[in-house]
């Protein structure tokens, strides 16, 4: 036997297993180390941990782990997908379209089973907004985070209460809720829910239509609510903070047929795939409440003038113009991870906008969804994150 043999059965034998940690050790580490060894597990790993005992689920909210897995290539920004969803009425799970590989999910999206037939009404990041909590009073909306798994009941400001344009607003303390009141126009308020205070507050509403669809929410752009009224077109916003109402003071394309905004607010073009703090308008142009072409303008950054950026191709537009049937109050559209979605509510399909590379797609259709659905597409932006308070 040579030297190389004896060398190669020596690497082949198979090393004793390491003796299991004794379980004292664990006990008297000190709260810091366990932490950061904890800290080291990728996200889902540790996710699925989680239920093992109360430590590691409130380790989830620990300074040490929020800043290890927010600002390391694991955190969940890029070892968890975001998603488009797409809720039906006649659907007990929401579809999940993968906007990273391109692909819809076979599974859908995991939630209690009380929630299961529960409106989803609106979506911020990774925060879901719901109505009518399981008490079946439908009083209440109830706010959810998936990964946290935590969910918290908002009871509406009043009883009986009739509401619009309900839109959620996330930042690093938490989260706010927008709606109009849908009542008497003369006596229309807007009212705020504010997370960190848990108290309602009333502001005066505005006597204008804000937009011929109800599917569309604000838009969050600089701390304020931007919407889009009925003819004659104008651009408002909504100050969170002041509760005042404000018109913006820019000249609009001419012969807009209908008007829908979005807005990357991300702050960063790289992550966003747009430019950051950015307002865009989505509308058609044409005569005679007929749209003969669709575009997207920008703001420009002295918010003076609405600057034409890119046009639908012809046959695209003609398609999206045919499955809506020209009924634009159909029409609704949102910002998710660098593409502008603009979505109907009498259709399966998305249109987006690539802003980095400025292309124009079409989402496929999802191949589970049944052919005699024709109405109720309501599509979502969804975005995992583990620390959207709640």
């Amino acid at each position: 036997m040579d030297l190389t043999t004896t060398v190669n059965n020596n690497h082949h034998r198979q090393q004793p297993p390491s003796p299991p940690m004794d379980r004292k050790i664990w006990s008297k580490l000190p709260v810091e180390l366990l932490e950061r060894i904890l800290s080291l597990l990728p996200l889902k790993t540790f996710l699925s941990l989680r239920s093992t005992c109360k430590y590691f689920r409130s380790l989830i909210f620990s300074p040490l782990f929020i800043s290890k897995h927010t600002n390391s290539p694991s955190s969940p920004s890029s070892s968890i997908s975001p998603f488009l969803l797409l809720s039906h009425p006649q659907s007990p799970t929401y579809l999940l379209y993968d906007t990273v590989f391109n692909t819809w999910k076979t599974y859908g999206l995991p939630l209690p089973r009380s929630l299961s037939f529960t409106p989803l009404l609106a979506t911020a990041t990774c925060l879901l907004c719901f109505s009518a909590v399981p008490d079946s009073s439908n009083s209440s909306f109830l706010v959810h985070n998936i990964l946290s798994r935590c969910s918290r009941t908002v009871r509406f400001p009043e009883f009986p209460f009739a509401f619009e344009h309900l839109t959620i607003i996330t930042n690093d303390n938490g989260y706010k809720l927008f709606c109009l009141s849908s009542g008497s126009c003369l006596n229309s308020y807007a009212y705020v829910y504010d997370s960190r205070s848990r108290n309602w507050t009333r502001f005066n509403g505005i006597h204008r239509t804000l937009g011929d669809s109800f599917h569309q929410q604000g838009v969050f752009f600089k701390g304020s609510l931007f919407f889009a009224t009925r003819e004659p077109f104008q651009v408002v916003n909504f100050d969170l903070v002041t509760g005042n109402w404000k018109i913006l003071d820019v000249d609009l394309p001419e012969e807009l047929t209908f008007v829908r905004l979005a807005a990357d607010t991300a702050g960063n073009g790289a992550n966003s795939g747009g430019n950051g703090n950015r307002l865009y308008m989505f509308g058609g142009t044409g005569r005679n409440g007929i749209s003969k072409s669709m575009k997207i303008w920008e703001l420009d950054e002295d918010e003076r003038r609405w600057s034409e950026i890119e046009s639908v191709p012809e046959m695209m537009c003609r398609k999206f113009g045919s499955v809506c049937y020209h009924n634009y109050e159909h029409i609704y559209c949102f910002w998710h991870e660098g593409m502008i979605c603009v979505c109907c509510y009498t259709w399966p399909e998305v249109l987006y906008y690539k802003v980095s590379r400025r292309t124009w797609h079409w989402l496929p259709q999802c191949p589970s969804l049944p052919n005699k659905w024709s109405c109720g597409f309501k599509w979502f932006s969804f975005v995992p994150q583990l620390y959207g308070l709640v």
